[in-house]
């Protein structure tokens, strides 16, 4: 998503990441209990993950996730008027990039005085699974979150 981020700047594209919480907590990186903690774990997931985007951080509550869906990885984009135009229960940096280059598109066909109409379209997109990154942030998190995912899933 950096990356993504990066290519479309230059045509005035921003880009956020929302920290909410960790979704499997662990020895590592616990549950949070205050907005102290909660910094910490979002600046070490900038530097873990090398996230390069601005990090905004959600209240310890979580009121900014729930008011948007409360999934793990969401992603949304929205005009500069604040209109929602993309929302994906999981963040998928094709369905992403495809989303972004199709909303560009329309600008340019409205700048250029096409008459267009908006219609809400629904579709299933598909990503690939990376069972050995999922686990490798798991770990990350400790012991206790491999062992109750793995215990879920039995």
């Amino acid at each position: 998503m950096n990356e993504i981020a990066e290519r479309y700047r230059l045509r005035d594209v921003g880009s956020i990441f929302l920290y909410t919480h960790e979704a499997h907590p662990g020895e590592h990186y616990p549950h949070l209990t205050s907005m102290d903690q909660k910094f910490r774990h979002a600046r070490d997931l900038r530097d873990i993950l090398g996230v390069t985007r601005p990090i905004l951080v959600d209240s310890l509550d979580g009121a900014c996730h729930r008011a948007y869906g409360s999934m793990p990885n969401m992603s949304w984009i929205f005009t500069r008027s604040g209109i929602p135009v993309y929302k994906s229960d999981w963040t998928d940096a094709h369905s992403v990039e495809n989303a972004i280059e199709y909303f560009l598109d329309v600008t340019e066909r409205r700048r250029a005085r096409e008459r267009l109409t908006p219609f809400r379209v629904e579709r299933l997109d598909y990503r690939t699974q990376d069972h050995e990154g999922f686990f490798q942030g798991l770990a990350r998190n400790g012991p206790k979150a491999v062992r109750e995912f793995e215990k879920a899933f039995k």
